[in-house]
């Protein structure tokens, strides 16, 4: 997916850009880089490929050259970034993160009328789509205008820093608010981040989450709201369910106390006898404590995680590779296996290779159950509005494949997220029975929905129900009766 991290200072921005920057590597492992406005209106700037090597491993003999008061930094799984642009509106500086769906189209239009016949000071021989969101920016009579045009274009979603040679710095955040960007301050600083667990232990406290397709300029002593924000979101649910770092709060709500009652929601509604609830690391964890308090039982770690030299399993372009480097990362421990049964939780299910394996090796250090809990509905519809996943066809995911065996291609798929129906009965058994599980349940939207603390209209679900709110103006329909249910009410934790 990426992230990204942008800091303005009346002092040198440079440390509080790497490490800020340096918290988002869990959204990637393909490259980075930092991009600062040097005194004399230049930019500094260095990309490095962080596919085998750290980010802050490979960046800290570059930030000794580094000074300056603005920069902007990103962990990027798409092209190489930041890119430094001149153009009729100067030049500029920026990082993106997003999913441009209609990128083709762009890129025809941009050619056709000879806006992409511009100098790039890029890394790569083609055209990605930080060039992509640079040349619309560029065809407009401002930044401003330019960010906005941005967000009236893409389709998909696309979140922009960019610093400009004067160093004014602006953030814009997708025209849904499908990533979030959040501002902090401290004393003569400001920075801009994906994640807000990197504000903290940089001494920044917490000032607010910009709006869906909000532009705002930002300077030492706070921000300027340039583009309103627009009135309809619909931030990724996934972000609590896997991607989001634990530590991390959007639009309020923190990512592992959302994991718990995740957990807990699992419990209430798909109770089973066991001797210990566990999860699959990283995210499972999280729910699988929520599981075990609400359930009454023991928690126990029967798998550990090995990170220190291994990259996240799904990044690797291979999938041979990203099967092998998920299996090497999870080790048991047989004495917390042999003779029990045990209750897992993890975060999703996409192709169930990983998770088949898993059981296979559980049952031959001797479990006597394994009763799977999934944190998030099936996965139906593969995602087309953010980055998350490396998976090529809509047939890479377990689900679909079961109904393309059982329709062909052309099956009504909305059966299939109803967990009322049969046709998502029987697929949530073969799903258990292809897997060798002993039971296997899915959490429910509106449990999920519950759970995040939003109304289900500011959320995307687009994975589970093939529902998009925000495009289509639909309303969401809860079939809950509970008025503390934020789909009723604005209620909820806040962190």
């Amino acid at each position: 997916m990426g992230g990204f991290c942008g800091v303005v200072s009346k002092n040198d921005c440079v440390c509080d850009l790497f490490y800020g920057t340096d918290y988002h590597s869990h959204l990637g492992t393909h490259r980075g880089g930092l991009a600062v406005l040097k005194a004399d209106g230049n930019f500094h700037r260095s990309i490095h490929n962080i596919q085998n090597t750290p980010f802050r491993s490979k960046f800290e003999h570059d930030l000794a050259s580094f000074s300056g008061n603005v920069g902007i930094g990103v962990i990027s799984d798409t092209d190489p970034q930041p890119l430094v642009m001149c153009s009729k509106l100067g030049t500029f500086a920026l990082v993106t993160v997003g999913l441009i769906s209609n990128i083709e189209e762009l890129k025809d239009e941009l050619f056709k009328n000879n806006y992409m016949q511009l100098q790039y000071s890029t890394t790569s021989g083609m055209v990605g789509p930080t060039e992509v969101v640079s040349a619309l920016i560029a065809t407009q009579p401002s930044i401003v205008e330019g960010l906005k045009y941005v967000q009236d274009r893409v389709k998909g979603s696309c979140s922009v820093l960019l610093v400009d040679s004067t160093g004014k710095f602006y953030a814009s955040r997708d025209k849904w608010g499908r990533t979030p960007i959040i501002l902090g301050k401290k004393d003569g600083s400001m920075i801009a981040v994906q994640e807000s667990c990197a504000l903290p232990n940089l001494g920044y406290d917490h000032v607010r989450d910009l709006g869906p397709g909000e532009v705002a300029e930002i300077t030492p002593e706070g921000d300027t709201t340039l583009v309103e924000p627009g009135k309809k979101m619909a931030i990724c649910s996934f972000l609590w369910v896997y991607y989001g770092y634990p530590a991390s709060s959007y639009e309020g709500r923190n990512v592992e106390m959302t994991r718990y009652r995740c957990g807990s929601a699992l419990a209430k509604r798909t109770p089973t006898e066991a001797d210990a609830a566990a999860g699959i690391p990283d995210s499972g964890t999280s729910h699988a404590l929520g599981y075990a308090h609400e359930a009454g039982m023991k928690f126990a770690r029967p798998f550990v995680k090995y990170t220190p030299t291994w990259a996240r399993s799904f990044m690797p372009q291979d999938q041979r590779q990203r099967e092998h480097v998920a299996s090497m990362k999870l080790i048991p421990v047989p004495g917390l296996i042999k003779d029990r049964r045990l209750v897992f939780c993890d975060d999703s299910i996409v192709r169930g290779t990983q998770l088949g394996k898993q059981a296979a090796k559980l049952y031959s250090l001797g479990c006597k159950e394994t009763h799977m809990r999934i944190a998030c509905p099936p996965l139906v519809y593969p995602c087309k509005f953010i980055n998350f996943s490396r998976s090529k066809s809509e047939y890479d995911l377990i689900t679909r494949r079961y109904i393309r065996e059982r329709e062909g291609e052309n099956a009504d798929l909305s059966k299939y997220t109803n967990p009322d129906n049969q046709e998502y009965k029987d697929m949530v058994e073969y799903i258990r029975k292809n897997l060798n599980l002993t039971t296997l349940a899915f959490q429910r939207i509106d449990d999920l929905v519950h759970a995040i603390g939003l109304p289900a209209e500011q959320l995307c679900t687009y994975c589970w129900s093939g529902k998009d709110y925000a495009e289509t103006g639909d309303c969401y329909h809860c079939p809950c009766e509970d008025g503390e249910c934020p789909c009723h009410s604005d209620k909820g934790e806040k962190a």
